[in-house]
């Protein structure tokens, strides 16, 4: 195991998007809604969590470099029965930024559960994933535009199957 070397790297803007989701009952989001969470402002301390949380990675992912965020932005859009999580991270340095905002979302998510566990213990988190990243050498991509690859378990076995057979 190692951190990666990236001192040879130039300083470039980069940029990175996650999104979460997090579905729980339509009665438990009236209530974050409404204001009526008996440990108070849901939305806005999501949205704190999921900068402080950006800021923090490299203490929680363990060969993740410590980076300069320029930019943390955290959105969230009630659905009828979720939360969608939106977060964009970003900074001009020699590594990128999609951890940072990866944990972003899920700690927001997160904060939300433990501000709601006590109306509703049955939320689920789900589709955490990165949506977009940008800058250094492998320059953009984005899910919507990024080619369906075979599961790497199928890609797995079939090299692991001895030839001529």
């Amino acid at each position: 195991m190692k951190m990666v070397d990236v001192g040879g790297k130039e300083k470039t803007e980069r940029v990175a998007v996650a999104t979460a989701r997090l579905r729980m009952l339509p009665a438990t989001l009236e209530r974050i809604l409404q204001g009526k969470v008996e440990k108070g402002d849901v939305l806005a301390a999501a949205r704190l969590a999921g900068v402080m949380a950006a800021k923090r990675t490299p203490d929680i992912v363990p060969l993740c470099h410590p980076i300069a965020l320029s930019g943390v932005e955290v959105q969230l859009e009630p659905q009828k029965d979720a939360l969608e999580i939106r977060v964009t991270v970003r900074t001009v340095d020699r590594t990128g930024v999609e951890m940072e905002a990866l944990t972003a979302a899920c700690a927001s998510a997160l904060t939300v559960y433990d501000m709601c566990k006590s109306v509703d213990r049955g939320m689920v988190m789900e589709q955490v994933q990165l949506d977009h990243k940008s800058g250094g050498r492998s320059g953009t991509w984005d899910r919507e535009a990024a080619p369906a690859k075979k599961s790497a378990t199928k890609s797995r076995r079939k090299a692991a199957r001895p030839s001529g057979r």
